[in-house]
């Protein structure tokens, strides 16, 4: 068996009003010489165009391979790509063509990837919600958004409750944060665990104000509290404070992992199967981070086949926390590639037992949602956030 078609796919809304990560997807699908098809998934966040030319890249070493030999492929492309370990783009054209792979292998095998990967250790998997909160900018809004949700099942909410600051915040904006947060807290009485996502925003006396004042709200973990590259502001972030830290959606390398988890700079881990290498080192992180004492809860916020490999993996590895899920904030289209077959039930996801990634693709919504060329651009809100959040 050998890869005998590479096909990608550019899909989107021209008037979604979304953020962009929202409104587009990178789909990619390979077909065998013996007719098997498998799908993977890339990631789209502002960088549309360069993601998809390192995919035609890839393509160069995985044409006319066998995709059963996931281990060997990737070594070929780390080989091949010079710069394959600092270039996000390069590890998610990568990443791509790893899920693919393991979608034909679960269907060659017929079976599901998580019987490949050790077999079935929950049979759904405990959600929290993201992409909730759009438009909420008063402690009022957060609240009655957060009630709204908590009432669908969700027994955990992430939210960035910092507005407009970057790399600063002042003690107003520390203040209006704990209003949020409050809000949140109290609009769900304290039964809703809460994640606050600072997205690598900040530096790390600011990191630690927050910190300090958030503290009092038990949440269960902050997410990204520091610029990422600011290795050594970790450091002095985890000495100075007691809140529990969550981070790993920009680490492109298992090296990278070891680095964070050897130094203790996080509780929990958060690699992204559409960067990090796909399943096959994604398995092998999470194998590492067990050792560790480090619970997963891997970062899953572009599409829907990303969606369903990483509830595969969730299903089958001993340390895992707790899932994010965009599902309920997804535009419906993006549930309708995978024909709504990964649906959350009461906060929780029950994991497919379809061969391969456990999801059929709809190619007529591929074909109605082509797009082409960059992607939407607001010089006044970072692609980052949740849409009209940054502002106070």
């Amino acid at each position: 068996m050998k890869i005998s078609q590479i096909d990608i796919f550019q899909l989107g809304e021209q008037t979604s009003g979304r953020a962009t990560w929202a409104g587009n997807s990178i789909i990619l699908k390979l077909t065998t010489s013996n007719g098997e098809v498998g799908y993977g998934e890339a990631v789209p966040t502002l960088r549309v165009q360069p993601v998809i030319q390192s995919l035609h890249e890839v393509a160069r070493v995985y044409q006319g391979k066998n995709p059963l030999d996931v281990e060997a492929n990737l070594h070929e492309w780390h080989k091949h790509d010079f710069y394959m370990p600092v270039s996000f783009e390069s590890t998610s054209a990568a990443s791509a063509f790893d899920i693919a792979c393991w979608d034909i292998i679960g269907k060659h095998h017929g079976a599901p990837i998580r019987d490949l990967l050790g077999g079935t250790f929950r049979e759904k998997v405990r959600l929290y919600a993201n992409g909730w909160y759009d438009g909420c900018v008063t402690p009022e809004q957060f609240g009655e958004r957060a009630a709204k949700w908590a009432k669908m099942g969700y027994t955990g909410l992430k939210f960035d409750v910092f507005g407009p600051y970057y790399d600063y915040i002042d003690k107003r904006g520390v203040e209006l944060a704990y209003e949020r947060v409050k809000a949140v807290s109290d609009a769900t009485e304290g039964k809703v665990a809460l994640m606050i996502e600072h997205h690598g925003r900040f530096n790390p006396n600011s990191a630690i104000m927050i910190a300090k004042k958030l503290a009092e709200l038990d949440p269960l973990f902050m997410e990204e509290p520091i610029h990422p590259d600011n290795l050594e502001g970790y450091k002095k972030y985890r000495g100075a404070t007691d809140v529990r830290v969550a981070l790993g959606e920009r680490l492109l390398t298992m090296e990278q992992v070891v680095y964070v988890l050897k130094n203790d700079l996080t509780d929990f881990l958060q690699v992204d199967l559409t960067n990090v290498g796909g399943v096959t080192i994604a398995k092998k992180v999470s194998a590492i981070a067990q050792a560790f004492g480090v619970e997963m809860a891997f970062h899953n916020a572009f599409g829907p086949i990303q969606n369903a490999v990483t509830l595969q993996l969730d299903s089958s590895i001993p340390n895992f926390l707790i899932q994010e899920s965009f599902w309920d904030a997804f535009p419906v289209w993006k549930r309708s590639l995978v024909k709504n077959q990964t649906p959350v039930e009461n906060g929780h996801s029950p994991v497919s037992t379809r061969p391969g990634i456990g999801v059929e693709i709809d190619e007529n919504v591929i074909e109605k949602y082509a797009a082409s060329g960059q992607e939407a651009f607001n010089p006044d809100e970072p692609v980052w956030v949740v849409k009209d959040t940054w502002k106070n």
